[in-house]
């Protein structure tokens, strides 16, 4: 899969949960149905920071918002950006 195939997949997948629901990245890879879903973790964290950088959705660890730059280390969630409030 190409980075814009799991955009468009993590996309999908979080506009199918609640409002201000979160997922896991290896929700999208097991979700590609390819028993070496493991093999495409970073290609699924690629895909997030790229929406990340493009403000899309924010990346969280322990609650914490991460950089879309940074090297994520452990689990992490995936939200939709909340829109901004004026």
């Amino acid at each position: 899969m190409n980075e814009n195939d799991l955009q468009t997949a993590i996309l999908d997948l979080l506009n199918r949960r609640r409002p201000g629901a979160s997922i896991c990245p290896s929700e999208v890879a097991r979700g590609t149905g390819r028993e070496d879903w493991r093999d495409l973790m970073p290609a699924v964290r690629g895909a997030a920071a790229a929406l990340a950088q493009d403000e899309r959705l924010v990346v969280t660890q322990n609650g914490e918002v991460l950089s879309p730059l940074g090297d994520w280390r452990g689990p992490v969630r995936l939200q939709l950006q909340s829109p901004s409030s004026e």
